[in-house]
């Protein structure tokens, strides 16, 4: 039961790392002046775009609660600062959606900003490209750079938050 959970949201991580390609991809083509994509996107969500970051910070919610815990993996200290990043935005997204308030997305953008920088750091850390520290040692069972899960050979935790925070970031950037 649980590896199937794992499963799912291993796949769930690179769906959302596939929108998270595409949408690189519009803003890269918006940059060099071709408008079109960004347009067509843009009508797509448009006035869905708070209930998308919700249901998306929803997910990294329950996720990251699924680790701990269901399977009762401990989260690391970047974990948790990386936790931080999420929780809020999908219970403020969550109460701006309900009200129509579309102002309050600029003021969210930093949490999964902040988000996507821990992310890439304990990646590197987990990918052995830079030593942890002693808070990392000692905050969970092997540190910040332990591989709970390994999916199709890429999907770990700090990649799901990555991508998590990425999506986050260009639903708010529309």
């Amino acid at each position: 039961m649980t590896h199937d959970v794992i499963v799912v949201l291993a796949v769930l991580g690179i769906a959302g790392q596939v929108l998270v390609a595409a949408g690189t991809t519009v803003a890269v083509l918006a940059l060099a002046g071709v408008r079109g994509p960004l347009g067509r996107l843009r009508r797509l969500v448009w006035g869905y775009e708070l209930w998308a970051v919700a249901l998306v910070a929803a997910i990294s919610t329950g996720g990251s609660l699924f680790f701990s815990e269901v399977a009762h993996f401990p989260p690391c200290e970047l974990c948790w600062y990386e936790r931080i990043c999420t929780y809020p935005v999908a219970a403020v997204a969550l109460l701006a959606a309900l009200a129509s308030d579309f102002g309050v997305a600029r003021y969210l953008l930093v949490l999964p900003f902040a988000g996507t920088c821990i992310s890439v750091y304990h990646l590197l850390i987990e990918n052995g490209v830079i030593g942890q520290s002693a808070s990392c040692l000692v905050s969970a069972p092997g540190g910040c750079a332990t591989r709970y899960i390994s999916e199709f050979g890429f999907v770990t935790i700090p990649t799901l938050a990555l991508t998590s925070s990425l999506l986050l970031l260009g639903l708010l950037g529309l």
